[in-house]
């Protein structure tokens, strides 16, 4: 029988609690119910005890109790329940988690959802599910429905949204317990994609799935790096296309796309195969021309849409993007190699477009130069990003590592593994 993690603050929320877990039940699964919470006794007895939770986040619930700093207490408990539900699901009892909470709640719900790999079901009914949902969601499959009214009582508003919550993570669990994956075991290609690159890398991708590989798109976005590298993590992707860094840009300048200072790291510490490019190295990313910052107000701006403003990357930026791009493909442990298009990273910055500046340019590749190790191959092309030739040559040159590294790993790493299952030794 398929089973449902109910987690949550069983102190504050245990009636409505005791209510999804007698719906889940009906809808024929099993239930573990894990308490949270920190406050007074449980209003529903749990399965697994606060106690437990605390000790798995290396925590005292005494302590934490005495201590009555609420931040604290959620962040231990979210480290705990993290640890509890990872467990859970080692022993074959977690085929989805539920959870119901306001804000501090949904924060260490989430946490716990966030620790769980990509395919396994994750519901949160939140008060907060309205609004801005990336600290809570970050790059898993996390799914939030908005509760309307507080998680406070079982009413005319709150019942058949949690009774539709129960029904929807009853029918995931029961198709995650017997799902088998229909798609041929591939290995699988992350690549990184903005609108200014989607031509180089719909060629790259359609020259790698002919070649026999999975490719996943990332759009470059902050998240979608994040995403990406995560998965990278779990042992999902294994070879990477990242055609598109252009979020190394907003990360140094300070654009609303940063995917933090350690993105472009992962395939590089795991040691897997690796062709990167300089994709829209050429822009930072802002939202609607009046929220770009004043500081910026003589620079080059383009409105690339109604949401989306564009500022032109500078010489002495393009330089420092150089260096922190050289000193990340430097660290690889795996093959890599760098393609540099030497006449334009974007389609907005070649000859005639409105970010084409040779100096900017000049000064990106002299910092490469200057500072890429000699391990790291680098192929210069006098073409632009998205010419089919420069796609296709990057495609080709992943799958000539991709085969060289799973030959050395004696095919170890040659099919994708399993959702959710650890990336080969």
């Amino acid at each position: 029988m398929a089973t449902v993690v109910l987690v949550g603050t069983l102190d504050t929320k245990g009636l409505e609690y005791a209510f999804v877990r007698d719906e889940l039940e009906g809808h024929g699964v099993d239930v573990v119910l894990v308490d949270a919470g920190v406050l007074g006794s449980p209003l529903t007895a749990p399965d697994i005890p606060r106690e437990e939770v605390a000790r798995a986040g290396g925590a005292d619930l005494g302590a934490l109790v005495a201590a009555a700093d609420r931040g604290a207490a959620v962040e231990a408990m979210g480290r705990g329940a993290a640890v509890v539900v990872t467990e859970l699901r080692a022993e074959g009892r977690l085929d989805a988690v539920l959870g119901l909470g306001g804000s501090g709640g949904s924060a260490l719900i989430a946490a716990a959802m966030r620790a769980l790999p990509v395919g396994v079901p994750k519901l949160l009914v939140s008060t907060v599910a309205s609004g801005e949902t990336q600290p809570y969601v970050g790059t898993v499959d996390l799914t939030m429905m908005h509760s309307v009214v507080d998680i406070a009582g079982i009413n005319r508003i709150s019942e058949p949204i949690l009774a539709n919550a129960a029904a929807a993570a009853a029918g995931m669990a029961k198709r995650h317990a017997s799902f088998t994956p229909t798609a041929a075991a591939k290995p699988v290609v992350g690549a990184t994609m903005f609108g200014v690159t989607t031509p180089c890398v719909t060629v790259a991708r359609e020259r790698l799935e002919a070649l026999g590989y999975e490719v996943l798109v990332f759009h470059a976005t902050g998240v979608g790096g994040r995403s990406m590298e995560r998965l990278m993590r779990d042992g999902f992707i294994t070879a990477a296309l990242d055609a598109t860094t252009t979020e190394l840009a907003d990360e140094l300048v300070g654009g609303v796309f940063s995917a933090g200072p350690d993105r472009g790291e992962a395939a590089g510490e795991i040691g897997l195969p690796q062709v990167v490019s300089l994709g829209a190295l050429d822009m930072v990313n802002f939202g609607p021309a009046e929220t770009v910052p004043e500081k910026f107000s003589g620079r080059l701006l383009y409105k690339h849409n109604p949401t989306i403003t564009l500022m032109r990357t500078t010489p002495d930026e393009c330089a420092e993007l150089g260096r922190r791009l050289a000193e990340k493909l430097n660290a690889a442990r795996g093959p890599v190699t760098l393609f540099v298009p030497l006449k334009g990273v974007s389609l907005i910055a070649t000859e005639g477009q409105v970010f084409f500046d040779p100096a900017a340019d000049a000064a990106l590749l002299a910092a490469l130069r200057e500072n890429l190790a000699d391990q790291v191959e680098v192929v210069e092309m006098e073409t632009d990003i998205n010419d089919p030739a420069f796609a296709t040559a990057m495609a080709d040159r992943l799958h000539e590592h991709y085969v060289a590294w799973a030959g050395r790993r004696e095919g170890a790493a040659a099919a994708l593994p399993s959702p959710g299952l650890k990336p080969p030794d």
